[in-house]
């Protein structure tokens, strides 16, 4: 009955997207699978990683050898040809000694995260990983790191997670820049797209779906149990004539070499679940059955989204480390999680590993600030759900699986301390509901006004409150 439910939540998701313009979300049907999606979206917390040879130049991940011209990920060099040699010889010099995945996992526990999604490979191609089929990888001879006990660091980084009882998710990017089924030598590449044509060479296009099938495969595999397959590079997708025609005459994309980049993802869904039963599949950006949750990047979504979502947000610097990176504050981090858990969603937020293997010292001292406060008010997390008007001005609200309400008031930079009154005038507890906060024994004060309500914070918990940056108040 309990699948039942969620099935008809999510026909019901379905509609309102419709309805508000919100992005299609197409429900899953295996039984496994929603069961993992509840549990997922309990948990509301988890941990990104993106790591590679690239860290050694403080660059963003991949995207200097792609031709586009965006400032964002422009070279500093006057020749694409050296610059790309020199870039893909950076696996010769890659060594993270200092690699320590337990501190990590112990970090990331300790901040209440309760997943974590690694870049296993990026859209240079650069394994983080022992494959079988290239070997542009961490654990190759000719990377010094080779001969590390730790060499093969997606395992070691799924082994200690699973460790201290969190999820494993991999990163996998579908694009490989260093194929030469997907980026040809005999064809120059223009942009992020395969760089020959598909329909006349399709052997090669089928050699390059046979390689992304095995090295899937291989996660699915020889790397534990997984829980998430996040797969990222959502132009490698199937795509109609027409959107392709639609695509190239549209002002709004510069990318000129649209194809139909079919890996059957379908077929390759169903195989990685048969190693991994319940598998929750995240093909970014492809809308269709094989998303089982969507994942606005670098952004909180203004309202709140009726279907299973995940803002992945970087924490300091960028996705990839950078030497000088400038890190969120305590406060913003909790306040984003808080919003995002307020509209339904998770938060994965980003921390980037350096060239030696160590995480800047800010992203510990971040880490730590967020479990303080998450020991204190991790009920208003954990296992809750969101609830209408969901955020009024400086107050969100989630709902226990007991019925139970979180209020949650966020503290601007000049407030450490509740205030004397807290109110809301879109919702309004039930006639004879206690209202409770941590650290004070007995109920608060409060009264209905209008469609709202006026609660009463007393002066001990002003002067000695609890915890930083947001308090909770729970109704009950």
């Amino acid at each position: 009955m309990r699948f039942i439910l969620i099935i008809l939540s999510f026909s019901l998701a379905t509609q309102l997207t419709a309805q508000h313009g919100i992005q299609q979300y197409y429900p899953e049907s295996d039984s496994l699978v929603l069961e993992k999606l509840e549990q997922w979206q309990d948990m509301k917390f988890g941990l990104l990683m993106h790591w590679g040879a690239y860290s050694q130049w403080g660059i963003v991940e991949s995207w200097s050898i792609c031709s586009e011209d965006e400032g964002w990920c422009r070279r500093k060099s006057d020749n694409y040809t050296e610059y790309k040699k020199d870039y893909e010889n950076l696996k010769t010099t890659f060594n993270p000694v200092q690699f320590d995945p337990d501190k990590w996992a112990e970090a990331a526990k300790d901040a209440g995260m309760r997943y974590v999604v690694f870049t296993t490979k990026h859209h240079d191609g650069f394994c983080m990983f022992d494959t079988k089929y290239t070997d542009y990888k961490i654990t190759d001879d000719d990377c010094p790191f080779h001969a590390h006990p730790k060499a093969n660091i997606a395992l070691e980084i799924f082994d200690a997670f699973r460790d201290k009882g969190m999820w494993t998710g991999a990163y996998f990017s579908k694009p490989d820049w260093n194929s030469e089924y997907y980026w040809w030598p005999n064809f120059a590449t223009p942009d992020r797209n395969v760089n020959y044509d598909i329909k006349t060479y399709p052997e090669r296009w089928e050699n390059f779906v046979e390689f992304t099938h095995n090295q899937i495969m291989e996660l699915m595999t020889d790397y534990g149990p997984m829980d998430i397959l996040w797969l990222d590079g959502g132009w490698v997708a199937p795509m109609s004539e027409k959107e392709i025609r639609e695509r190239v005459n549209h002002p709004g994309y510069k990318f000129i070499h649209y194809q139909d980049q079919d890996i059957r993802m379908g077929e390759l869904k169903l195989k990685a679940r048969e190693k991994q039963p319940g598998l929750i599949v995240v093909d970014r950006a492809v809308p269709g059955p094989n998303q089982n949750y969507l994942t606005p990047e670098n952004r909180v979504p203004e309202k709140m989204l009726p279907y299973p979502w995940e803002s992945c947000i970087i924490a300091g610097g960028g996705w990839s480390w950078v030497p000088d990176a400038t890190y969120k504050s305590a406060r913003e981090v909790v306040h984003m999680l808080v919003d995002i858990v307020s509209k339904g969603g998770n938060l994965l937020l980003n921390i980037a590993p350096g060239p030696d293997g160590t995480w800047h010292d800010e992203a510990y001292v971040l880490l730590s600030e967020i479990g303080g406060w998450m020991d204190v008010n991790n009920d208003a997390i954990y296992n809750t759900r969101p609830l209408a008007p969901y955020k009024e001005g400086s107050i969100c609200l989630t709902e226990g699986k007991d019925g139970s309400v979180n209020i949650i008031y966020l503290g601007s930079e000049n407030e450490n301390a509740p205030p004397a009154v807290i109110s809301m005038t879109g919702w309004c507890p039930d006639e004879g509901s206690e209202i409770s906060t941590p650290g004070f024994d007995g109920s608060l004060e409060w009264k209905k006004n209008g469609d709202g309500f006026i609660l009463h914070v007393p002066e001990s918990i002003q002067s000695d409150p609890v915890c930083k940056y947001a308090w909770v108040f729970r109704v009950k």
